[in-house]
Order: C-alpha cells, then structure tokens, then sequence
C-alpha cells in the first residue's frame, strides 16, 4: 500500500507540476500573441485546463501526499521539509482555486464576439506572473522531496527520543530477566 500511494503521490504531483507548465505557456500566448483568435484559444484552453486537469491533480497531490507521509519514516510533522512541503502544497491549491475564478471571467469574455488582444490586460498579466509563481512553488516542492534536507521538527526529535529511549527501556528489562520459570530450578 505504500508504494502504491507513493506512486499515485509521485504522479499527481508530476502532473499537476506539468500542467501548470502549459498553463503558463497557455498564459504567455494569450498575453502576447497578436492574432486575436490565438489569445481567445488559449485563454478557453486554459479555463478547460484549470477545472479538468490542474484543480484535480492539486486535490490528489494533496491527498496522497498526506497518505504517503503517514505510511513512511518520514511522518507528516516529523521533518522541517515535509511540513514545509505540506504547507506549499495547501497554499498551492488554495490560490489555485482563487485563481481560477478571473480565469473562467477571462474564458467566458474571450469565448464571446467582443474580444480584442487589449481586453483585460491587467488581469491577463497576472495569470502570468501567478501562473509563474505557481511552477516555482511546485519546483521547489519537488526539490524538496528529492533532497530531503534533514531538521526534525520538536515534535519529530521528541519522538526519536521516546522511541530511543523506550528501546532502551525495553533491551534493559529482557536482558535481565531469566529464561523460563525461576521458582522451578
């Protein structure tokens, strides 16, 4: 069960992280292209994008991301990097969802008969530069992952000391103890 959560954990998060790589292409195109059937295509393609395949692999990413912790060594607070990963990951889908709103806005105006490459300006720059944001969080979160830069958290050096300590205990008791029945020697 590990390893398969591990793996759908690994490809969701791939996923989301490429998709959001074409969102962002997505988004630089419909800033910058001058042909006016271009910009509107791209700005569709990106609201399809968001509801069908980035919002669902940021929810699985998540989820499994919390499975897979919870059936490893690592834990889900144990390590300073899981936590910060946890917290990127949440931030992450949650400005996604955010973000997705101006993006169906855009879509709807885009897909009507009064679109010209000026439209909306402001607000199609930043889904660039959030979009851009948005892969950075995700490569920093996979850089995470690959290094796994050690920091226990308190609660993760407290739990290494109560289990040292607890073997400790429990290699202390066995070893004294005799074989067998005692009062029947």
């Amino acid at each position: 069960m590990r390893k398969l959560a591990l793996t759908a954990h690994v490809t969701s998060s791939v996923g989301w992280l490429g998709a959001v790589a074409v969102f962002l292409a997505l988004a630089v195109t419909g800033l910058t292209s001058q042909n006016v059937q271009t910009a509107r295509s791209a700005y569709v393609a990106m609201d399809v994008t968001g509801w069908f395949v980035i919002v669902p692999l940021s929810i699985a990413s998540l989820l499994t991301g919390v499975v897979s912790s919870l059936g490893t060594t690592w834990g889900l607070v144990r390590y300073y990097w899981v936590v910060v990963k946890l917290v990127i990951t949440v931030l992450a889908t949650v400005a996604l969802l955010v973000h997705m709103q101006p993006v169906s806005y855009i879509a709807g105006i885009a897909a009507g008969t009064t679109w010209s490459t000026d439209a909306l300006h402001g607000l199609r720059t930043q889904l660039v530069i959030q979009s851009g944001a948005a892969v950075l969080a995700l490569l920093v979160a996979t850089v995470l992952s690959v290094y796994k830069p050690q920091g226990r958290t308190r609660y993760g050096r407290r739990r290494q000391y109560e289990q040292r300590t607890g073997a400790q205990a429990a290699g202390a008791a066995t070893s004294g103890r005799p074989r067998g029945n005692a009062t029947f020697r």
